[in-house]
């Protein structure tokens, strides 16, 4: 029981790590979880720090023992079977993630989110808190961070000022959900073009398809955001299908609202940056964990979710 404490002494909201894994496989020895690579002439084993990880991608040529799964749940680590790259996600449960089962998690913010989430007017301003939340994060962090604006990405420049001023606006009138959709779409649409123009690929066009650099990093990235909602609606015990922007017709909705949170402001830039130098897969993915430590990404989530889910002076009209 001690060491089942001492592996959960790291609240979620502070870990540091998100493992993709490839040809290796991942097994419990002596008491810590190791994958073990394969050479030709040797194998080499790596820990994983199970206590400060948040997620763990299990790519193409992987196995897991039953051993390992289970130092991982008691550790509260997501884990995901994805393809090559760390996408497309493709098991098993909770939008493709095994999740940690534990009956011991809040049962506070599940019962705040279910206070407002059956009244659509309630539901339709929790997705605006979220698009004011994101709007603000993006600003916030495009207007200090060094890096980026060296890139071009000021939030205080004319047009990116001007397209995050015109969704603003359009948020708060918009009269439901569908369309304040639409409207997310057309302004990361915006943000698409102006990246693109920043970096010199004007001939960008997004297709989660495509092999491009920039729409491979994009997809890369956004399934690292993915399960830092993941984990985050995990711990505080939201289940993924209660969504306030995606509809109630998707299982998993809940996870993509709140990675929207931090998408455009972390991951949008800088798959476009690395396309532009030519970085490699890695070197994208170092730079997308480097961002969620540097800018606080998985604390800002819960925060988000937590003053949501705890808000209690709903207005009994939501429409402006």
């Amino acid at each position: 029981m001690d060491q089942l404490t001492d592996l959960k002494a790291i609240l979620h909201s502070k870990r540091a790590n998100i493992y993709y894994l490839e040809h290796c496989r991942v097994l419990q020895k002596a008491g810590r979880v190791l994958y073990l690579t394969e050479e030709k002439s040797d194998k080499q084993y790596w820990n994983i720090p199970i206590a400060n990880t948040t997620c763990i991608l299990l790519g193409t040529g992987t196995s897991i023992t039953q051993a390992a799964v289970r130092m991982l749940a008691s550790a509260g680590v997501l884990i995901g079977f994805s393809g090559s790259g760390g996408t497309p996600l493709i098991a098993a449960n909770e939008v493709e993630w095994l999740s940690p089962q534990s009956e011991y998690r809040p049962t506070e913010y599940i019962q705040g989110w279910m206070h407002f989430w059956f009244d659509d007017a309630k539901r339709l301003q929790a997705a605006r808190l979220f698009q004011q939340q994101r709007l603000d994060y993006l600003k916030r962090i495009w207007g200090k961070d060094r890096d980026l604006k060296n890139e071009g990405f000021n939030s205080d420049d004319s047009d990116i000022a001007a397209a995050l001023d015109n969704f603003s606006a359009r948020m708060a009138i918009s009269p439901n959900t569908g369309d304040l959709l639409l409207v997310e779409a057309q302004l990361t649409k915006q943000l698409y073009k102006i990246a693109a123009t920043r970096t010199k690929q004007g001939d960008f066009v997004r297709d989660h398809g495509a092999v491009d650099d920039a729409n491979a990093f994009l997809n890369h990235g956004n399934y690292l955001a993915y399960g830092l909602a993941a984990t985050t609606l995990w711990v505080l015990g939201i289940p993924h299908g209660f969504a306030v922007m995606h509809g109630k017709t998707r299982r998993g909705a809940l996870v993509f609202d709140v990675a929207d949170l931090i998408k455009d402001t972390l991951i949008l830039p800088w798959a476009f940056i690395c396309a532009k130098e030519g970085a490699t897969e890695q070197e994208f993915r170092q730079q997308c964990l480097l961002n969620f430590t540097q800018h606080q990404a998985l604390d800002f989530m819960f925060e988000v979710v937590k003053s949501v889910a705890l808000k209690t002076d709903w207005a009994e009209k939501c429409k402006p």
